[in-house]
């Protein structure tokens, strides 16, 4: 059974299946590799070196669709006016007010989506023009806020009126994928599942790391951003692994930041690729993850199996007599 929605008929998609533009992450090899699986492929943000070697990977490695993603606190028009000259089929704004950049982006004639983390993010991506409305969950990794993926997701259909949203935090499946649809959105915005694919930029060790993690094994704080002198807007937590520097500081950035020792053992630890210091994102979602696989594959496996789901579904509503 296809899964036919708004997000597939916008984009000519087979499957209504968006891999997230984690950033330093999600390179053109693994967004080629997902939209070459009937999915949409995203660009990751970076500056501007990087993003012009992953998306001329993307462009060389699918004749399909992908997209770009870049943060909206830390765009500047020069570099949004060379991302659409790229001709993304999708530009999703995330993490700040999407106001300043969203008329270039429909100017070019590029589908807008934009990610949100409350009711009022979500009403001001409406207002502006997007396309598509990205409602992030706070079990997602990286960065984000406290909502979580079951109740804001209906919330913020509601609130987009004919707006498709798409459902992102802890999907990382056919059943989290089915149960995004069954709430209304339109398709799915998968990041964890799709870090732990052997297209994916991350190294051994950090891929060891998420197919060995539980839930629990994470964590949602500012430790990260605050021991790297990190600019992210103050609103904005990350879920990370946990690991001894995270324990140690959870819920004492403040003293973090004036604390020039604890800065310099981070980036010693580091340097030497200790498990210990090493940032890895990753989300709620690493419960369901156990290998790496194929992004292609996966991209197929995850749509083949909410459609079961769903057909499941139908069949509890059907009276047996």
């Amino acid at each position: 059974m296809a899964l036919r929605t708004a997000l597939t008929a916008l984009l000519g998609i087979e499957h209504p299946i968006v891999s997230a533009p984690m950033g330093d992450v999600a390179g053109g090899a693994l967004a080629a590799a997902v939209s070459s699986g009937g999915g949409l492929g995203m660009v990751g943000s970076g500056d501007a070196d990087w993003l012009r070697r992953e998306c001329a990977l993307a462009r060389t490695g699918t004749e399909r669709p992908w997209g770009v993603g870049l943060l909206a606190w830390a765009i500047d028009a020069q570099t949004l006016g060379w991302v659409i000259d790229q001709r993304p089929a999708l530009i999703m704004l995330s993490f700040g007010d999407p106001t300043p950049f969203a008329a270039a982006i429909r100017d070019g004639g590029i589908p807008l989506a934009v990610q949100v983390t409350t009711l009022d993010d979500a009403r001001r991506a409406v207002d502006v023009g997007a396309d598509l409305v990205v409602a992030q969950g706070g079990e997602a990794g990286g960065h984000g806020e406290g909502r979580g993926t079951l109740p804001f997701v209906p919330a913020v259909v509601d609130a987009a009126g004919s707006t498709p949203v798409l459902a992102a935090g802890g999907i990382a499946d056919g059943r989290g994928l089915a149960a995004a649809l069954v709430l209304g959105a339109a398709g799915a915005v998968i990041g964890t599942r799709f870090e732990a694919t052997h297209e994916a930029l991350v190294d051994a060790t950090e891929a060891d790391a998420i197919t060995a993690a539980s839930a629990a094994d994470t964590t949602r704080d500012r430790v990260m951003d605050v021991v790297r002198d990190s600019p992210w807007p103050h609103r904005f937590t990350a879920r990370t692994l946990r690991n001894r520097f995270t324990d140690a500081w959870h819920e004492h950035e403040d003293a973090l930041r004036f604390d020039a020792n604890a800065k310099a053992e981070f980036l010693a630890g580091v340097d030497r690729g200790d498990p210990d210091y090493l940032p890895v994102w990753a989300g709620e979602a690493v419960d369901l993850i156990d290998r790496l696989e194929p992004a292609a594959d996966l991209v197929g496996r995850i749509a083949a199996d909410a459609a079961r789901v769903l057909a499941d579904t139908r069949r509890l509503t059907t009276d047996p007599d």
